[in-house]
């Protein structure tokens, strides 16, 4: 058996690195800059009123109440034509430009209009600026806006459109296929016949991808015919920037998908010192990334997440491969035997009076699917008896 650390440096060290395109702005949601971003104007362009209310000169408020006389109105979008002089205001709109001659905003709050609307009664005094985006408050003309390596966000995204950014230098994203094989796999609420199971690795593969924010291939469910896996993991790697498959990986099996894979690709079929999970295969076909996961279906998930997880973010560009650890308190005992391997316990985690509290979310058997689906952690258990009820225990977080 090898080390996790190992078996991870194996996989990342050949992985190829992330590629960078020009990407429209609408599709550039969880992307990795890959240059750095310039603004080519301030933001705001223009000071701006930031309160519906009235625009003037403060030295105009000194001593309230004012009486001032109203010149006209500004909504915003409109240009300003009329010039604020001393004992006059204008009415002005959230995001209308300021005017010339005023300085200040006075919120509509903190005014009366005359019943005639010729004369606005000021009830307070205001400085310079008062109520007023200046031009170039958030981002001036040539200021570094976001580094390389950013990984981009909704409110990313805002900024860039703010800019006049259309789209924005990243890391492309991937497209990543889940290729199940096997004739005891079936699909769909049919009656099972005896020897037959239902696929939920590609299912469950597939929405990782989705979370993970990569474009997810389903590459279908094939047969175990070798020149049916052959043709089906060559339009695979031919259409993706990496493949999954599940099963078939243990010491001894014979399987198709282990055949093909060794006659096509540069393999390494591997036995890691982790449970579950403990068989993987990983190499390159055709220069593209190929996974090899185990069968049972909680292992596969747990694969995922300790492998194709990191390599696949890596190859996004991001550079925080892990998903968040926190060192939790277990909640009635994490058990376990002692096997020279470490152990990824499925736990459900809360997070109470300032502390993490993680407890097992049921059955820990490779099969059982349920205590997968509802966990939100994985706990780290080294090797040993478990960990008893109170200690600590450091937990990867799912989800």
């Amino acid at each position: 058996m090898i080390s996790l650390a190992e078996a991870r440096a194996h996989v990342l060290d050949r992985c190829p690195g992330p590629v960078a395109s020009e990407v429209p702005l609408a599709d550039a949601r969880g992307l990795v800059t890959a240059a750095t971003v310039v603004a080519i104007g301030a933001v705001p362009p223009f000071a701006n009123s930031a309160m519906d209310g009235f625009a003037l000169r403060a030295a105009d408020t000194v001593g309230p109440p004012a009486d001032l006389r109203i010149v006209g109105t500004l909504a915003a979008g409109a240009v300003p034509d009329v010039e604020v002089c001393p004992g006059e205001a204008i009415r002005i709109m959230t995001g209308a430009p300021m005017p010339p001659g005023a300085d200040a905003v006075v919120m509509v709050e903190r005014t009366a209009v005359s019943d005639d609307g010729a004369v606005v009664t000021v009830a307070v005094e205001v400085g310079v600026g008062n109520h007023v985006r200046s031009a170039g408050e958030d981002l001036l003309a040539g200021e570094e806006v976001f580094a390389s390596g950013t990984t981009l966000g909704p409110g990313h995204l805002g900024v860039l459109a703010s800019i006049g950014c259309g789209s924005v230098v990243a890391f492309r994203r991937l497209r990543v296929g889940v290729l199940s094989t096997g004739d005891e796999l079936v699909e769909g609420p049919a009656t099972l016949r005896v020897g037959q199971i239902r696929d939920s690795n590609r299912p469950a593969l597939l929405a990782l991808l989705d979370e993970m924010g990569v474009v997810s291939v389903d590459l279908g469910l094939v047969a175990d015919d070798e020149e049916a896996i052959t043709a089906a993991l060559l339009d695979g790697v031919a259409e993706c920037d990496a493949v999954l498959t599940s099963g078939g990986v243990s010491m001894g099996d014979f399987d198709y998908v282990k055949a093909v894979l060794d006659r096509i690709g540069e393999m390494r079929w591997m036995q890691v010192a982790i449970r579950p999970a403990k068989p993987l295969a990983f190499g390159l076909v055709e220069g593209v990334p190929v996974f090899g996961l185990p069968g049972n279906p909680v292992s596969s998930m747990v694969s995922f997440e300790l492998f194709a997880r990191p390599a696949l973010r890596a190859m996004s560009g991001h550079v925080d491969l892990e998903r968040p650890r926190v060192q939790a308190r277990v909640v009635g005992g994490l058990q376990r035997h002692a096997d020279g391997k470490v152990h990824f316990g499925r736990v459900l985690v809360e997070y109470r009076d300032g502390r993490y509290l993680a407890a097992s979310s049921g059955g820990q058997g490779s099969h059982q699917l349920t205590a997968m689906a509802t966990a939100t952690g994985l706990a780290v258990l080294p090797d040993g008896d478990g960990v008893a009820d109170g200690d600590l225990v450091e937990v990867i977080l799912l989800g």
